[in-house]
């Protein structure tokens, strides 16, 4: 992800080359990019952004492959009729498929992209999820919360 909405993919050696991108695309999301993570089979990535939305892309560029594609909110709080935007700062797949979100709300959400569901919320954190690591036998998951720079407060709306 970069500043803005651009995502670019390289290969590994294209990228040592100094070459230009395999693939670069404008995110379907309308704000900033804040995470992505390339889906473990391969096929694509999910892109997470500062407007507490979530997209799950395809590499192909095929009409039937990017019929697939779509987006969903999450972080997200209501209070007395007003919605809170937080965003999806961290992205981190299960080795199973699953993947989790973490946010300025300092709420960790896993999720099934698959079946476009979510499955689990972590109790709340005193301060943003900054980052998130499935350890590779997905037994355990590492989370990082701290004020991630949006204002100071514990948690941070965008």
């Amino acid at each position: 992800a970069m500043a803005g909405r651009a995502v670019h993919v390289y290969t590994p050696v294209g990228l040592t080359l100094g070459g230009a991108p395999e693939l670069a695309r404008e995110s379907s999301l309308s704000h900033q990019s804040r995470c992505v993570r390339c889906l473990p089979d391969g096929s694509g990535y999910v892109l997470s952004s500062v407007e507490g939305r979530v997209a799950w892309e395809f590499f192909d560029t095929s009409e039937e492959a990017q019929a697939k594609k779509y987006a969903f909110k999450c972080h997200r709080a209501k209070d007395s009729g007003v919605e809170t935007v937080y965003p999806v700062h961290a992205v981190a797949f299960h080795p199973w498929g699953t993947f989790a979100t973490g946010g300025g709300d300092g709420l960790v959400n896993v999720w099934d992209g698959a079946h476009k569901k979510r499955l689990y919320q972590y109790p709340a954190y005193p301060a943003a999820v900054a980052a998130l690591a499935f350890s590779a036998e997905g037994d355990k998951l590492a989370v990082a919360a701290s004020d991630a720079g949006e204002g100071g407060g514990a948690r941070s709306a965008a």
